[in-house]
């Protein structure tokens, strides 16, 4: 009998529906929740992936019967989605949307959701299967857990999963993450464990892969022979918004340097995977992160910068001083800057030097991995032909214009030999007709499918720690560098690259 080639598993014109599945959030009326999960949720349904029997359920502690929940739900979805609204999608997933009220520590809202969850089973054929989001702060991790213990919600068996999304940051230092994975790992099996970093999720980082193994024109340059550094930037033009009371226990190394800027580093640095398999690019990241090498500690005071930001102006418009916004102490010496040059200690990467930088109040929000390769070792022009030469750069766009640019240089157009840094820009958002998916929508999509190539196990997360620890051990006895808001951050990380002879990339 012929076989239908829609049914071949290889073929990708089929897409990837979940089996039946509760997802249950916790914390479901917090930002996250409101602007990017639930959002994602109805934009999945909306693209017809998520399977015919899902089912929704909310928990927190605000005083809401299902109808008050599913109007939050509605109102966040439609002014946060992504995809077209479409009122009876919607209804379709209103008819499955729960709420349950109640503390961490009550153990009578916890028995509810587990009956709740029970109940699912019969009336909307979920067959067991849950997905848990902790969208909560990770000190109320170890109260949750114990719940989800105590109720036997977080069991899996042969004919049911029970999956647990851990949102960053996973500890504050290496011990605490190890006490945190320890705790997630006693409730849930390693394997029912997602810790989730949205930017794994963005299309422009999947990309990088495809860019790197897929192209035979970019490996062969792709190491230190032809490379002369690689610059990371994460910046953002906004403070700290309404979260002094997160950011002032965090700063701007534990908030992104640990975690999205490591593993943008673990992506650009890595070999080649033996297979495109989720064990296989653990493995091959974790090895990267495991080479990284911090300046030593006479160095640090060049190559480790961090910095605060004071009033200044950003688009026209007066912005505060971070020690002024609301909840900040008027003392603090918590960084919204870090900036730190890093070694891979690797036959491929032995000998270059990868910059990374992040802060708030920069001049534009922007994330890009800049590979800025050797000059020439030869030019057969005059000097003055070349003046306006630059290194040949390979940008890598995560956002929020994503894409890539080749920067190279031509010849100007004259009756004169002159020499001149042009750029070839490739956009997703031209090349391609479908709109690139958020992170979100696909992490969600992901953890439902129990597919964990694009989220990070324990020893990525302790390798990352192990990086981190020394550089804040040596910040714990500075003071950060002022930088104006509006400002490119502080004359001191400038200083850092001059030292090497370089200078940042200006995105």
């Amino acid at each position: 009998m012929p076989t239908n080639p829609l049914r071949d598993p290889r073929d990708r014109r089929l897409p990837r529906v979940p089996e039946p599945c509760a997802l249950v959030v916790f914390g479901i009326t917090g930002d996250l929740s409101r602007k990017k999960l639930l959002p994602a949720v109805y934009d999945l349904a909306n693209r017809g992936l998520l399977p015919t029997n899902f089912a929704l359920l909310g928990f927190a502690r605000r005083d809401w019967g299902d109808v008050e929940f599913s109007e939050l739900a509605r109102s966040a979805a439609r002014e946060h989605a992504r995809t077209p609204w479409r009122e009876e999608v919607w209804e379709r997933l209103a008819n499955s949307v729960r709420f349950v009220q109640g503390s961490f520590d009550d153990d009578d809202a916890f028995d509810e959701l587990a009956s709740n969850l029970a109940e699912l089973e019969g009336s909307h054929g979920i067959g067991g299967n849950a997905a848990f989001y902790l969208s909560i702060p990770p000190a109320l991790f170890p109260t949750v857990l114990k719940q989800m213990q105590r109720t036997g919600m977080a069991e899996s068996s042969m004919d049911r999963w029970r999956r647990v999304v851990v949102e960053k940051p996973f500890g504050t230092d290496l011990a605490s993450s190890r006490e945190l994975n320890e705790l997630v790992d006693s409730v849930f099996t390693a394997d029912d464990v997602f810790r989730i970093d949205h930017y794994l999720g963005k299309e422009t980082v999947q990309n990088l892969l495809a860019l790197r193994f897929a192209n035979s024109m970019f490996e062969p340059i792709w190491n230190g022979h032809h490379v002369d550094s690689v610059q990371i930037t994460m910046a953002e033009d906004v403070g700290i918004g309404g979260r002094a009371g997160f950011y002032e226990k965090t700063g701007a190394a534990r908030d992104v340097l640990q975690n999205h800027l490591l593993q943008l580093l673990a992506l650009t640095a890595m070999e080649e995977p033996v297979e495109f398999s989720a064990e296989e690019i653990r493995t091959e990241k974790l090895k990267v992160l495991r080479a990284v090498s911090v300046p030593a500690d006479d160095d640090m005071v060049q190559f480790a910068i961090r910095g605060q930001y004071e009033q200044g102006w950003l688009a026209g418009q007066r912005a505060f001083g971070y020690r002024q916004e609301e909840g900040v102490a008027t003392d603090s010496t918590t960084e919204t800057y870090a900036a730190v040059r890093l070694g891979v200690e690797t036959r491929r990467w032995a000998g270059v030097p990868f910059y990374l930088r992040t802060g708030k109040r920069l001049p534009r929000r922007v994330t890009e991995i800049a590979l800025v390769f050797k000059r020439a070792p030869h030019l057969p022009f005059a000097p003055t032909d070349t003046e306006e030469l630059g290194h040949n750069q390979l940008v890598i766009r995560v956002q929020p214009d994503e894409g890539m640019t080749l920067k190279f240089g031509s010849k100007v157009p004259g009756s004169v030999m002159e020499v001149r840094d042009v750029a070839m820009d490739f956009l997703y958002g031209e090349q391609f007709t479908e709109a690139s998916p958020e992170a979100y929508e696909r992490l969600l999509l992901d953890v439902l499918l129990g597919d964990a190539t694009l989220f990070p196990r324990n020893a990525e997360v302790e390798a990352s720690w192990a990086v981190i620890d020394p550089l804040e051990a040596y910040w714990a006895s500075t003071e950060p560098h002022p930088y104006r808001a509006g400002e490119w951050g502080p004359r001191a990380a400038d200083a850092m690259l001059e030292a090497d002879g370089r200078q940042w990339r200006r995105p």
